[in-house]
């Protein structure tokens, strides 16, 4: 019984850490080479990419644009750049265009490179042909720049400290309603079980 309950909080555990690692900001320091724009059809992989820019029709075919970047050790990260609108997650880009125009202003070279912080959610992944999701670009002096993720230490803050809330208002519900109920029931039990000794007993004529 205990390991099925250390499985149970162990699967629930890593559902939770994945839904935070997906949808949280993060901040990558990249050198912009490019900007494009792709046709895309929706099949499997959807529910990795975000809704149409705001005001446009759903279509499960659809204009998304990207910006194509390089890591610092020289390695690529494409991001597609998508408003999220007023649904999940819950960011409220509404600027995609904005931001395309941002990323195109600020392409630089090998030679001459301007490094921006982007601040996307989302995984990018070959096999699912998925991308993160841009929501914000930054110029930053150096590749070297530490950025300090203070939305992703308020949210788990906030995150622990009603997890917190939750489990002494459970512990008092315990305390002051379940526990005194399983209590009477162990006395109940217990009586019963006297009666039912003092029965036997009174019917086999033992003392």
């Amino acid at each position: 019984m205990r390991y099925v309950k250390w499985g149970f909080w162990a699967v629930l555990f890593a559902i939770v850490a994945t839904f935070l690692h997906y949808n949280l900001p993060r901040h990558d320091i990249v050198r912009i080479v490019g900007t494009e724009v792709r046709r895309v059809d929706f099949g499997e992989n959807s529910i990795f990419w975000a809704t149409p820019d705001v005001g446009t029709a759903n279509a499960t075919s659809r204009d998304v644009r990207f910006i194509n970047t390089v890591r610092p050790n020289g390695k690529t990260l494409v991001f597609r750049n998508e408003d999220t609108g007023w649904g999940w997650p819950p960011y409220f880009k509404l600027d995609s265009s904005d931001l395309q125009a941002q990323a195109e202003s600020q392409i630089s070279t090998q030679a001459d490179p301007i490094w921006v912080s982007v601040t996307r959610y989302g995984w990018r992944s070959r096999w699912l042909s998925i991308f993160p999701n841009a929501v914000g670009l930054k110029v930053v002096p150096s590749p070297d720049t530490r950025i300090i993720p203070w939305a992703n230490i308020i949210i788990l803050t906030l995150l622990i400290l009603i997890l917190l809330t939750i489990r002494a208002m459970w512990r008092q519900f315990r305390e002051r309603s379940i526990d005194p109920l399983i209590d009477d029931a162990g006395e109940a039990w217990d009586d019963a079980e006297e009666g039912a000794k003092g029965f036997f007993d009174r019917l086999f004529g033992r003392k």
